[in-house]
């Protein structure tokens, strides 16, 4: 029979991730304990070590792409209103 696919909140992942992390034991004995699938909890050990590394949540890291698009957005805009300014005051002078 297939087994179930368990749902765990953030919370329960933030320990049981801290509790490989402070005890040095290995993923499988910790997931054996705690009733998590070995790989996922590996998975989330590995996610928490990229989080730290690079400084930045994944939330954090899709609000800056989503700033960075924005900005890039903002900066075409302003090109493009700057040749229409430049054009007018061409025709001004004419």
């Amino acid at each position: 029979m297939p087994r179930m696919r368990g749902k765990f909140d953030l919370e329960l992942r933030a320990g049981v991730v801290r509790v490989v992390k402070e005890t040095g034991r290995p993923v499988a004995h910790v997931a054996r304990e705690v009733g998590v699938n070995e790989g996922a909890l590996g998975n989330w050990v590995r996610q928490d070590a990229a989080e730290r590394a690079g400084g930045l949540t994944a939330d954090e890291r899709a609000e800056l792409a989503g700033l960075r698009k924005r900005a890039a957005e903002l900066e075409m805009e302003r090109d493009v209103l700057k040749r229409s300014v430049v054009g007018w005051a061409d025709e001004a002078t004419r």
